[in-house]
């Protein structure tokens, strides 16, 4: 019986090797998750995660089953995020090539740190910044950045009120190497948690307040 990884386009094959060999922050738990069945023919998917756990110096992280297993349910959640790979062998002419990438990010701000106007379009500013400090080379991008403010009421009252940032972009890499864009874009899910250090020219977010 011939294997459901000898029957992948050698396309996709070279970019799941592409995205082995990524070397991300060791503050990011990522973990395979189930790929949307309708966007492509091919497609995997990861989730991330950025906890205020900390790592000694030295130690690798744990990722996947073994993340889960030693991780502090304690810990305050400062950013998560996905990162989606979709293939299409025949090509797209919407993507503008035969891959395309589709990411999700979001962390949580203090109300007065998040009513600046200008952090989404700072927000879209960063993964820019990023995918060009990793040499990830990509066209057709878009997206959309958004606030949403949450307010406690009720039994719930006393939570302060909290402002989540959400960024939703996709683009087309130039080739099936996709090492840099998972790398680029891992730094960008640790730069929402706010943690440093940040590639040069890039700024922080404020501190989380998570209750």
């Amino acid at each position: 019986m011939v294997s459901a990884i000898a029957q992948l386009p050698s396309e996709f094959l070279s970019a799941l090797g592409s995205l082995r060999k990524a070397q991300c922050r060791p503050e990011l738990r990522l973990d395979e998750i189930p790929a949307p069945a309708r966007l492509a023919p091919y497609a995997v998917a990861m989730g991330a995660e950025v906890s205020g756990e900390a790592f000694p110096a030295g130690v690798t992280p744990l990722h996947g089953p073994a993340a889960l297993a030693a991780s502090d349910e304690d810990a305050p959640e400062l950013a998560t995020g996905r990162f989606i790979l979709l293939h299409d062998p025949h090509g797209s002419t919407v993507w503008g090539g035969q891959f395309r990438i589709v990411t999700y990010i979001r962390a949580q701000l203090e109300a007065d740190m998040g009513n600046d106007e200008m952090l989404s379009s700072v927000a879209w500013t960063w993964l820019l910044d990023a995918l060009a400090a990793h040499n990830a080379d990509f066209h057709a991008a878009g997206g959309t950045a958004t606030r949403i403010l949450s307010e406690s009421f009720g039994s719930l009252a006393e939570r302060p009120a909290a402002i989540d940032i959400e960024l939703r972009a996709s683009w087309t890499p130039g080739s099936a190497d996709i090492q840099a864009h998972l790398e680029a874009w891992s730094e960008m899910v640790c730069t929402f948690a706010g943690l440093p250090p940040l590639p040069e020219g890039v700024a922080a977010l404020p501190h989380r307040r998570r209750n």
